[in-house]
C-alpha cells in the first residue's frame, strides 16, 4: 500500500510538473509560434493562457511591437563624385511570426544588414545636393526597397530616416562659398529692383511736376524747411523762381 501510494504521489507530481511546464502566457503584443516534433503549426498562438504539449511542442515568443534600428554610418560616393558618411534610422515589426521564425535565421541581424548594403547602393544614385535638399524622396526609396526584400521574412519596414550626412571640410568650405554668393546675387537683383521701382516714380513725379508748374515752387520751399530743420552750418539764400527766370531771358535762354 505504501508503495502504490508512493507511486501515485510520484506520478501526481510529475503531471503537475509537466502541466506547469506546458502553460505558457503570451502578452497582447506576443505571438507564440509552436513547433510540433520539428514541424511547424501554421497558425500561431494569440494573446493570453496557452497550452502546449511540452515536450512534444516547442514554442518561441515572437514580438509583433516596433523595433528601432541604428544603421552605423557608411562611407558612400555619391553620383558626382564625393565621398559623404550616412547613418540612418530604421523602424519595422513583425507582421507573421512564423515566416519570420522559419524564413532567416535572425531577422534583426538580417535586416540590419540588408538596411546596409540598401543604403549604399540607393545613396549613391543621388548627387550631394539631393541628398541634402531631398531626402524624403531618399527616404521613400529606401523605404520601399526594404519593405519589398523584407516581405518574404514576415516583416514590415514602416519608416526610413536619414539622420545625417557628413561630408568633408573642403566641401563644407565649398558650399559655405555657394551659398554665400546665392545671397549676394539676391542682394543685388533686390537692389535693382528697388533702383527701377524708384526710377519709375521719378519719372511719374516729374510728369505731375512738368503739367502743375506751382507744384516746383511748393516742392523747392519744402526742401528749404527740410534742410532748416537739420542742425548744420550750411547757409541757405533763396531766390525767386521769377528772378531766375529773368536772368536766364536776359542771357537769351528758354524761360523755366
Amino acid at each position: 500500500m505504501e508503495i502504490s501510494l508512493l507511486g501515485i504521489v510520484l506520478i501526481v507530481g510529475l503531471g503537475l510538473i509537466w502541466f506547469w511546464n506546458s502553460l505558457y502566457i503570451i502578452k497582447e503584443w506576443e505571438r507564440g509560434v509552436v513547433l510540433r516534433l520539428g514541424r511547424l503549426i501554421p497558425v500561431a498562438k494569440s494573446a493570453g493562457l496557452r497550452l502546449v504539449f511540452w515536450p512534444i511542442e516547442t514554442l518561441y515568443r515572437i514580438s509583433l511591437r516596433i523595433e528601432t534600428l541604428d544603421v552605423p554610418p557608411q562611407d558612400i560616393i555619391t553620383r558626382d563624385n564625393v565621398s559623404v558618411k550616412v547613418n540612418a534610422v530604421c523602424y519595422f515589426r513583425v507582421v507573421d511570426a512564423n515566416q519570420a521564425l522559419s524564413q532567416v535565421q535572425n531577422y534583426t541581424y538580417a535586416t540590419s544588414q540588408l538596411a546596409q548594403t540598401t543604403i549604399r547602393s540607393v545613396v549613391g544614385q543621388f548627387e550631394l545636393d539631393e541628398i541634402l535638399s531631398q531626402r524624403d524622396k531618399v527616404n521613400a526609396k529606401l523605404q520601399i526597397i526594404l519593405d519589398t526584400d523584407t516581405e518574404p521574412w514576415g516583416i514590415k519596414v514602416s519608416k526610413v530616416e536619414v539622420k545625417q550626412v557628413d561630408i568633408p571640410e573642403q566641401m563644407q568650405r565649398a558650399i559655405a562659398k555657394q551659398a554665400e554668393a546665392e545671397r549676394e546675387r539676391r542682394a543685388k537683383i533686390i537692389h535693382a529692383e528697388g533702383e527701377f521701382e524708384a526710377s519709375q516714380k521719378l519719372a511719374d513725379a516729374a510728369k505731375v511736376l512738368e503739367t502743375q508748374s506751382s507744384a516746383i515752387q511748393l516742392r523747392y520751399l519744402q526742401t528749404l524747411t527740410e534742410i532748416g530743420v537739420e542742425k548744420n552750418t550750411t547757409i541757405v539764400f533763396p531766390l525767386p523762381i521769377d528772378i531766375i527766370n529773368k536772368w536766364v531771358q536776359a542771357m537769351g535762354g528758354p524761360q523755366k
